[in-house]
């Protein structure tokens, strides 16, 4: 045992004294931390902290609603030129890009075999054409059966069928357009000195056409819309549309046609849209956004999309009332872009919040500081 230890357990008094001065600085430094405390907590009160808030009037004016659809454009007048017959390419006398009339020659076969066939095909016709004219003659003296007669005139008709079919075939070496348009594809295999043979059965793809002409007059968008707005779209109802690769410009569109059948793998149903481009300004294969206007209100009473809360609950906004916070219920009507509709639970002259909502609850002090625009509401 220490000196020191040994004074402590020998003075019991002492040790008593150093306890109680250590609880009296406990107590005081106490004190000192409740006072403090107490006089930060009196402070906030007084004077609470105010969340920054941006606020604007509901708008007046006519509201659309508005479907909006993406989808690339199409020419509803496209054909895939494919030769007929076999021969080989003696000419290519159509290029991409060409403007191109219909029964204008796009390719040149060779031909020289039906051209000898169409030639000995006319050679029996008019053989058959003389004896028959003989046999008219000795028909009228009686010196011809009519068994005899009948047999002739049908073999004069199969003579003609046959030159008329070796004609058509000839004329399936020249490949021609069978509409106004503009060439948007050539096969490479149609070149001269290739030889090209017709395909059977239906051509499914334009990938093993050796021309695709589009007519540019009638380019079209083809939308797959969602069954539920089926009511409330009609033929004729207009329509507008914007593409990326022209900006700066909108096209007029009507609704051309709406397919009834919905497909119940997508629960989609077709819809066509003929787009008016007198300037030829768009391409087949652009994609565009159109916009179908299927409802207008006029003075409807709308407010921005971002000023609704994200919850669970029914539709809702903070506006300002004297400096607070007030959650408000709204019932919604026609949506159009960013504005929305508001049929109950707002009036012209309330101030919504439409930043900063997302910190704020029933009663929280607010401070408005987009002033100028919280003074009234704007219309239109």
């Amino acid at each position: 045992m220490t000196r020191s230890q040994s004074a402590i357990s020998r003075s019991p008094i002492a040790l008593q004294l150093a306890l109680a001065m250590l609880v009296l600085l406990a107590v005081a430094l106490a004190g000192c931390s409740r006072a403090n405390g107490k006089n930060a907590n009196n402070d906030g009160e007084n004077q609470p902290v105010a969340i920054p808030v941006e606020v604007a009037g509901p708008l007046v004016g006519d509201m659309e609603a508005v479907y909006t659809g993406t989808a690339a454009i199409t020419a509803d007048r496209t054909v895939i030129v494919m030769p007929k017959v076999r021969g080989e390419v003696r000419a290519v006398l159509a290029e991409e890009g060409d403007r191109v009339k219909a029964g204008q020659v796009l390719a040149q076969l060779d031909g020289d075999l039906l051209r000898l066939e169409a030639a000995q095909a006319e050679a029996n016709l008019r053989k058959l054409e003389r004896e028959y004219e003989r046999t008219v003659e000795l028909q009228k003296r009686g010196l011809v059966s009519v068994t005899a007669f009948d047999s002739l005139k049908y073999e004069l008709d199969m003579a003609r069928a046959t030159y008329d079919l070796a004609r058509l075939q000839l004329s399936y070496t020249a490949l021609r357009s069978p509409i106004d348009g503009v060439v948007v594809a050539r096969s490479p295999v149609m070149r001269v000195g290739n030889t090209v043979t017709p395909i059977g059965g239906v051509i499914e793809s334009a990938d093993s056409a050796m021309f695709v002409v589009s007519n540019f007059d009638s380019l079209v968008l083809n939308v797959n819309v969602p069954e539920g707005e089926l009511p409330k779209l009609r033929a004729g109802q207009p329509a507008q549309l914007v593409a990326d690769a022209v900006p700066g410009r909108r096209f007029d569109a009507r609704i051309g046609l709406i397919t009834p059948r919905v497909d119940p793998e997508t629960g989609t149903f077709p819809v066509k849209i003929e787009i008016d481009d007198p300037d030829q300004f768009l391409r087949p294969g652009m994609f565009a956004r159109v916009s179908i206007v299927y409802q207008r209100k006029a003075d409807a009473l709308k407010i921005p999309r971002s000023a609704l809360l994200e919850t669970d609950g029914p539709p809702a906004v903070f506006v300002v009332v004297d400096g607070k916070a007030e959650q408000r219920e709204v019932e919604l009507g026609l949506l159009n872009g960013s504005y929305v509709e508001v049929l109950t639970g707002l009036g012209p002259q309330d101030q919504i919040v439409v930043i900063g909502q997302a910190g704020l609850k029933n009663g929280t002090t607010v401070k408005i500081v987009n002033t100028e625009q919280a003074q009234a509401p704007a219309a239109g």
